[in-house]
C-alpha cells in the first residue's frame, strides 16, 4: 500500500509533541512493507533543529509554507492508495482538510488522522461555523491517537463514518533502558513543552510539589518554561533532544505525567511520553485520568497521584527497590501489548487488510 502522510514533521521533534508517534507508527507500517511518503512544511525552525535525518524506511518531501508549494505535493499524493491529513499541520490546515478530499480516487481511500482529538473536538464544538465540521463525513475513516469511547462518539456525532483509535506506543529500538547520566541524576524529571492547557497542571503536579520539598532535585524539560520562575531545586533543561530522552527516563528516579487539560478530560489519552519511559524502565508517576488503567496497573506498573499533594507523598515514599520494581513492570507490559508493530496491525485492521498480513510481528518486540 502506498501512503502519502500530511503531517507537522517526521525528521523534528522540536515543537512537535507527534513526531515520535509519527516514527514508530510509520516505521512499523514500512516494516509491513507500505511505502511511506511524509509531507512536512518549513515551519517553527524544525528543519533547522532536526532529531533524524531522513530515515530509510520513510520518503520524506519538504514544502514551503504556502498554496504554491503544496499543490505539486497534493498532485503526487493523488496516486497513493492511502492518503492522510493528520491534525496539527500547523501550516495551512484547513486548505489541506478540504484538498486532500479531492484525492480520492476509485481504490483509494482519504483519512483525517487526529493527533489532538480533545482540543479539535473541543474547538469546532465551540464554534459551530468551523468548515471542519461539514468535512468530517466525508473522510473515509476517522482514526485518532488518543480518547477512546469518548473521542470515538464525538465523531460519530459529526457523522464521521468510523472512527478507531490508534493510540500511542513504544518503538523498543529507539527507547529503552540505558546507563544513567550523573548530569541527569534527579527525583522526579518531567519532560512537557509549555502549552496553554498544561501550564496549570504543570505548576500544580510539579511545581508546587517541588518547593515543598526543597530537599528534592528535579528538572524539567521541554520549550518554552525560560522566562517562568522556577523553585531553587528545579533546573530547566531546555528542549530536550530525542536522543537524550532514554537518558533522562533511566537516570531519574522517577519521571512525571501530565496530561494536557483536555486529554485529561476525554481520559484514553496516554501521550507517547508514558511509552517512552516505560520502554526505558523507568518509574512512572501519572496525573488520573479514565482509561489509565487500559494501559498501566495502577500500583503495580504506574504511580496514579490526583494532585500535587500526592505527588509529594509519592516521591517522600518512593525507594530506588520500589521505583525498579514499577519500572520493571511498566517495560514488560508495554513490550507484550502497547508496540507501534502491534499498533500496524490495528491500522491494517482497520482498512481491511487482509488477515494474511496482520500476522503478529514477534520479531519486532523484544521480550
Amino acid at each position: 500500500m502506498r501512503i502519502s502522510f500530511f503531517g507537522s514533521s517526521l525528521v523534528s521533534a522540536y515543537w512537535n509533541g507527534a513526531a515520535t508517534y509519527y516514527r514508530g507508527l510509520l516505521r512499523a507500517l514500512a516494516e509491513r512493507g507500505h511505502d511511506v511518503t511524509f509531507y512536512e512544511p518549513d515551519a517553527y525552525e524544525r528543519q533547522a533543529h532536526r532529531d533524524i535525518a531522513d530515515p530509510p524506511w520513510a520518503r520524506v518531501v519538504v514544502w514551503r509554507p504556502d498554496p504554491a508549494s503544496l499543490d505539486p505535493c497534493l498532485e503526487e499524493a493523488r496516486r497513493a492508495d492511502l492518503v492522510v491529513k493528520a491534525s496539527g499541520v500547523g501550516v495551512l490546515d484547513a486548505l489541506l482538510e478540504a484538498r486532500v478530499l479531492e484525492l480520492r480516487r476509485p481504490g483509494n481511500r482519504v483519512v483525517f488522522w487526529d493527533v489532538d482529538a480533545p482540543a479539535t473536538l473541543e474547538r469546532v464544538e465551540a464554534d459551530r461555523r468551523d468548515p471542519f465540521r461539514a468535512l468530517v463525513p466525508r473522510y473515509d475513516l476517522v482514526f485518532t491517537y488518543g480518547g477512546g469511547p469518548p473521542v470515538v462518539a464525538a465523531y460519530e456525532a459529526l457523522g464521521a463514518r468510523r472512527c478507531v483509535p490508534i493510540y500511542n506506543a513504544l518503538d523498543p529500538d529507539t527507547h529503552h533502558p540505558v546507563p544513567p547520566e550523573p548530569r541527569l541524576a534527579c527525583d522526579l524529571a518531567l519532560l512537557a513543552n509549555r502549552l496553554p492547557d498544561r501550564e496549570a497542571r504543570v505548576r500544580a503536579f510539579f511545581l508546587e510539589p517541588a518547593a515543598r520539598l526543597p530537599s528534592r532535585r528535579l528538572l524539567l524539560g521541554g520549550a518554552g518554561w525560560g522566562d517562568l520562575p522556577l523553585p531553587p531545586n528545579v533546573r530547566w533543561l531546555g528542549h530536550v533532544p530525542t536522543a537524550d530522552h532514554n537518558a533522562l527516563n533511566c537516570s531519574a528516579l522517577a519521571v512525571l505525567n501530565v496530561n494536557r487539560d483536555s486529554m485529561a478530560r476525554f481520559g484514553f489519552s496516554p501521550p507517547t511520553r508514558v511509552f517512552e519511559a516505560a520502554g526505558a524502565g523507568a518509574c512512572i508517576v501519572c496525573d488520573a485520568w479514565e482509561g489509565l488503567e487500559t494501559f498501566l496497573e495502577p500500583g503495580r506498573e504506574v504511580i496514579v497521584v490526583r494532585d500535587g499533594g500526592e505527588v509529594g507523598e509519592a516521591l517522600e515514599a518512593l525507594s530506588p527497590e520500589r521505583a525498579r520494581a514499577l519500572g520493571d513492570a511498566a517495560r514488560r507490559r508495554v513490550l507484550a501489548g502497547h508496540t507501534y508493530a502491534r499498533r500496524a496491525l490495528e491500522v491494517e485492521a482497520a482498512l481491511g487488510i487482509g488477515a494474511e498480513r496482520r500476522a503478529a510481528p514477534a520479531a519486532q518486540e523484544a521480550p
